[in-house]
């Protein structure tokens, strides 16, 4: 079998099969590129929308207020205290021997925009592109945090539960037995407790914080993918490869993950995109409800509850529902991508031929096929 290289990688047929099948889904591949575009400008959002210069330039000496807090004294002034970058005394002090060079929104997202024209909320302006919120904080400063804790949450939830989850299906469906009964039974026990409710007895007596709602939507959020994985390795772990293996000597661990597993793959990574959509839309919710993230954090959910409280403001409720919206598309669009990536029985034409690609494990090796498999 030949072998393909890409910025110098050696890229084996059934990756470039996996890349071509990736490519020939137009609408997964551009959204692909639009929300990475998206989240990489999220994670300078410092450097985009900030009540902090970038950079500073005073007396011949270099300032970043971005990374590093810096008292009013250091230039010029009287307070020992962190220097207020919008206060037109301290503006005025580093003005006179230097320069700064501010953010495009000179707003952070905890920031009080002052002197506006009407009552906050305030309407779109040049000043403040989509407005204000209730407490005179910029909407697009806002925006731009929440979309990247919204995405930043997800991602992680749906990596740590994607992973307990697949090891945990694969012992129940490779071992079966009592395994798998006591197993099917811990976690009919365990998904009947109320994540809701839990979540609120938590919160009256803890304040909830990222990490803690990671942690604990992530005790139940596993168990998503084991029914799948589960039903995969109860179905394959009599197939004659995988008895061939055995009989070759190979361990449990190895025919398991490097054997079953893969084969596996297309029916498991059916279900990320919603486990990724699913984990985004749980944070907005729990935000909606006043049981997310603590009070004031950037949120796309908390955006949408100011968007119900305030009717009049429709440019809140129409912002967080859009932005939700789109997100979530582009979601589901990649996750589509990858699904069909990963399906053996899709081969796209000109790519790598069928009898280079099909029955081939992630190793290269032929996987021996069953009947109906």
């Amino acid at each position: 079998m030949g072998e393909n290289r890409f910025l110098g990688f050696t890229i084996r047929p059934i990756t470039a099969r996996r890349l071509a099948n990736f490519r020939a889904n137009a609408r997964g591949f551009w959204s692909l590129w639009i929300f990475l575009v998206l989240f990489i400008i999220s994670l300078f959002a410092e450097f985009i929308a900030n009540d902090k210069p970038i950079l500073i330039s005073y007396d011949g000496a270099i300032y970043t207020p971005v990374f590093k807090a810096y008292a009013e004294t250091e230039f010029g002034g009287e307070f020992e205290t962190e220097a207020d970058y919008k206060d037109p005394v301290v503006q005025d002090l580093i003005r006179a021997k230097g320069w700064m060079v501010w953010p495009p929104i000179p707003y952070g997202f905890d920031t009080q925009v002052l002197g506006l024209p009407t009552p906050s909320p305030s309407p779109p302006s040049a000043r403040n592109w989509l407005g204000t919120d209730d407490q005179a904080r910029d909407v697009v400063a806002r925006l731009i945090y929440g979309f990247r804790i919204s995405v930043l949450f997800g991602l992680t939830l749906t990596l740590f539960s994607s992973v307990i989850g697949v090891v945990a299906g694969a012992v129940q469906g490779y071992f079966g037995g009592w395994t798998d009964l006591l197993f099917q039974r811990f976690i009919e026990m365990w998904d009947s407790i109320p994540l809701l409710y839990l979540l609120i007895i938590l919160a009256s007596m803890i304040e909830p914080n990222f990490w803690w709602l990671l942690g604990l939507l992530l005790l139940f959020s596993w168990m998503a993918l084991v029914s799948v994985v589960r039903a995969e390795f109860l179905r394959a772990r009599n197939f004659d490869y995988v008895r061939a293996a055995r009989a070759l000597g190979a361990s449990d661990v190895v025919i398991m993950f490097r054997h079953v597993l893969p084969n596996a793959m297309v029916a498991t990574l059916t279900f990320l995109p919603f486990i990724l959509s699913g984990s985004v839309i749980t944070l907005s919710a729990l935000d909606f409800l006043g049981f997310g993230l603590p009070l004031g954090s950037p949120s796309l959910g908390e955006m949408l509850k100011q968007g119900k409280a305030n009717l009049h403001a429709p440019w809140l409720g129409f912002t967080a529902f859009f932005v939700l919206a789109v997100m979530l598309s582009l979601l589901i669009f990649i996750g589509e991508a990858v699904r069909d990536a990963f399906d053996p029985r899709k081969i796209v034409t000109g790519g790598v031929p069928a009898e280079d690609t099909i029955g081939l494990d992630d190793d290269g090796a032929a996987a021996a096929k069953e009947p109906g498999q």
